[in-house]
């Protein structure tokens, strides 16, 4: 990929990237704060959420500015750019693609601007009937290197005529009308941060497929994806816009205006993997669901073993809980490099396969000699898992016994994540032993479903769990999926993320 700086990025194998997750949002109303550097120590506090692109957009009352790149929010971001961003409502967001081209046109916030609306958009999430909503557009969009669902639904929100014949409304509906209009059409998942001139708003879909919570400033609202960016900005959790919510704030504080019956869907896999150990999800801290799912895994594979160790860091919490609940010995056996991330380096075929060594090296120290249970969150396509084993029995390990905090990834997700397709996920062909054999591993254990799901409190119902187990709670067919050719309009996908 071209950054606009004429640099190649290269990531070092892209069969070893975690799944990428869907974006961060963030939204700010406040007088007297500095609304776009709210915004950005929002978006920095997301930054583990998407790492393509950042944006903010801020409006004054009377219009919106809007800047966005490609990269890291602070590499895009300084306090030359953030001084030119003046106004007291802002909207942000840092951006990973699923199947929309990884490009500056599909940075968010979107914008739109129309003779009676300007409107500036945020999305985490991946719809899964973009067709027939950008039929109901019916526009060309003048941008077709865009492939964001993201415009579709920017489009609808400052198209009256559109969404008055769709919805048979009488007048000259204004963002909000329209956005009460649309949203009960829109099949998938959306968190969404948006704003015209003088109002911020925040929406979820009816199943709350991913998070977003409201929070109270001193002088001044926050809505964003995680309680964690909340905390970073000062202000207080007030609670979780609900599924099927739309939330106005604006001088006459906070409206709520409900657009489809909440059936609550949460996505399991942000206790896994997703969300901060620090953030709060449906009232319950997700390091401690992380800790307890280790205990569970404890109980559900023992081994006989010297150490314990996490792959960091998302690994970690599960570790100190298999600990707890073996009585093994935790101790610290990879450490990472925090500062990886994209190379603009080209590197040659050794390297790019002794890549995970620039992630993480083992403590030579502490491994030799020791039968040693790696603790991670997660077996993907299962190339990591393998440069892990090697690397541990290089380092001088007896054994090595791999547990893994959540259940095999079997089937791809349509709602916001980049997992493989079916037929690269390794456990959507594989059973269990055939992939300890893959990896290399002395013994491998995943966690049930049964025992994830209790670790979170939340009853099962109330949860997605399709990646594991193929149970969608929005039919999907291979068409819908997000990862077709819009005819001519799109090119290359429907999905934002």
């Amino acid at each position: 990929m071209i950054q606009p700086d004429g640099h190649l990025t290269h990531d070092l194998d892209p069969a070893d990237q975690p799944p990428k997750d869907a974006c961060g949002v963030f939204g700010v109303w406040s007088h007297g704060e500095e609304v776009a550097k709210l915004a950005y120590f929002g978006l920095y506090a997301l930054q583990h959420r998407g790492q393509e692109s950042a944006g903010i957009a801020v409006s004054d009352g009377s219009r919106i500015m809007v800047f966005k790149d490609m990269g890291l929010v602070a590499q895009v971001f300084n306090e030359t750019v953030l001084n030119t961003l003046r106004g007291y409502l802002a909207v942000g967001h840092c951006r990973y693609s699923t199947s929309g081209s990884s490009v500056w046109e599909n940075a968010q916030p979107t914008f739109r601007a129309t003779p009676s609306a300007s409107l500036a958009l945020s999305h985490n999430g991946n719809l899964i009937n973009t067709r027939e909503l950008a039929a109901m557009a019916g526009e060309s969009w003048g941008q077709p290197e865009a492939t964001s669902d993201t415009d579709v639904l920017t489009s609808l929100f400052v198209s009256p005529p559109v969404v008055q014949e769709a919805a048979g409304l009488p007048g000259a509906p204004g963002i909000e009308q329209n956005a009460l209009a649309v949203l009960p059409l829109v099949r998938g998942a959306f968190s969404l941060v948006f704003a015209e001139e003088k109002t911020l708003y925040a929406a979820r879909d009816r199943h709350g497929f991913r998070p977003l919570v409201l929070g109270r400033l001193p002088r001044g609202w926050v809505v964003a994806s995680e309680t964690a960016a909340l905390d970073i900005v000062g202000a207080t959790v007030v609670r979780e816009i609900e599924p099927g919510e739309l939330v106005s704030i604006d001088e006459r504080g906070v409206r709520s205006h409900r657009f489809a019956a909440a059936e609550p869907r949460g996505c399991l896999f942000e206790y896994v993997y997703l969300a901060r150990p620090d953030t709060t999800i449906s009232g319950r801290g997700v390091q401690a669901t992380r800790v307890e799912v280790g205990r569970r895994l404890a109980a559900e594979h023992p081994v006989e073993a010297d150490l314990v160790i996490p792959v960091p860091e998302s690994g970690t919490p599960a570790a100190i809980g298999y600990a707890q609940g073996s009585g093994i010995r935790y101790a610290q056996g990879l450490v990472k490099n925090s500062y990886v991330g994209r190379t603009f380096i080209q590197p040659s075929q050794s390297i790019r396969e002794r890549g995970i060594k620039l992630k993480l090296n083992p403590l030579r120290d502490v491994i030799a000699g020791q039968r040693v249970v790696v603790v991670d969150d997660s077996i993907v396509r299962g190339n990591t898992q393998r440069a892990i084993v090697s690397m541990l029995r290089e380092a001088g390990a007896a054994q090595v016994h791999v547990r893994i905090s959540s259940p095999p990834v079997s089937w791809p997700c349509f709602f916001g994540i980049d997992f493989a397709s079916r037929a690269e996920l390794i456990a959507g062909s594989l059973p269990v032993e055939a992939i300890r054999e893959s990896i290399g591993a002395d013994s491998l254990g995943f966690v049930s479903l049964e025992g994830l799901i209790q670790a979170t409190t939340l009853p099962a119902e109330q949860l997605c769990h399709a990646c594991f187990d193929g149970d969608y709670p929005v039919a999907v067919t291979e068409s819908e999926q997000g990862k077709y050719l819009l005819e001519g309009v799109m090119a290359g996908g429907a999905s934002d993320s």
